[in-house]
């Protein structure tokens, strides 16, 4: 066994070692808890130097695609990442996306931009009525966030926030995640994101690695030969588990490893 091997499963390294082998390649990864720790301001949030550097060899390699798939604005997903502009992303669960094209865009209509300030007005009156609780701006909705505020205000703004929302407006996309809820007035999900990009890059295979709820959406869309990650705890449907970020670099790393030395069958 090799030192980049150690300490993952003997099943994940096999998978590995077969994924590596593919002729055309997507690794899809959410950010957040996954290549760079969970901290308490988004926008201080940056991978471990493992990951992004386990990332670019990635992308150094021939006929393999990296794409970062977040809840996150693209606009802020870019500012946290600083990757190339041949990583692919996408934003906000899919509503944004990012690809070879700057024509790459989504564009909301009259009727959901008049639903997005009505949003914005409820969900604005419930951040300010409990402390530590802040509601981030997103191109179809919002988040609000309670990540420092006590159990007891999280719990109440979560309930208070979906009754006002759900009675002022229909049909709204509302995902709940770590310590934030967030509410769109356009629905898609990871998993639907996922399904596009691989149609995008023409992927013979994929591996996604994440780390949340919404992140179970694209972990329910992959084949027999795709690979699963989940980084850190919780239930999930991923047929592989590390601990954190550092293990999800080491990953990537292996995967790298493997890849690069198998130049020859792609």
């Amino acid at each position: 066994m090799s030192v980049s091997e150690k300490g993952l499963s003997r099943e994940l390294v096999g998978a590995l070692n077969e994924l590596a082998r593919v002729k055309r390649l997507l690794v899809a990864l959410d950010f957040d808890g996954t290549l760079a720790p969970e901290v308490d301001d988004p926008e201080k949030a940056r991978a471990i130097p493992e990951a992004h550097a386990a990332v670019l060899g990635l992308l150094a390699l021939p006929n393999t695609r990296v794409a970062l798939v977040s809840g996150r604005a693209l606009a802020s997903l870019e500012a946290v990442t600083d990757l190339p502009d041949e990583t692919l992303l996408v934003g906000s669960h899919g509503i944004e996306i990012r690809l070879d094209s700057p024509d790459d865009s989504m564009a909301l209509n009259s009727t959901e931009i008049e639903r997005v300030g009505v949003l914005n007005e409820v969900l604005g009156e419930v951040a300010d009525s409990f402390d530590q609780v802040w509601l981030e701006s997103k191109p179809a909705g919002f988040a609000l966030h309670t990540r420092l505020a006590t159990e007891h205000n999280s719990r109440v703004a979560h309930l208070v926030a979906l009754s006002e929302a759900q009675a002022e407006l229909d049909d709204l996309k509302i995902r709940e995640g770590k310590n934030v809820l967030e509410f769109s007035v356009r629905s898609t999900t990871k998993g639907e994101a996922l399904e596009h990009l691989r149609g995008y890059t023409h992927a013979d295979a994929v591996l996604y690695a994440g780390d949340d709820v919404t992140d179970e959406d694209a972990f329910a869309t992959l084949q027999p030969h795709d690979v699963g990650l989940k980084s850190g705890s919780g239930d999930t449907i991923a047929d592989h588990r590390v601990p954190g970020p550092l293990q999800v670099a080491q990953v990537l790393a292996l995967l790298a490893e493997y890849r690069g030395g198998n130049r020859h069958e792609q």
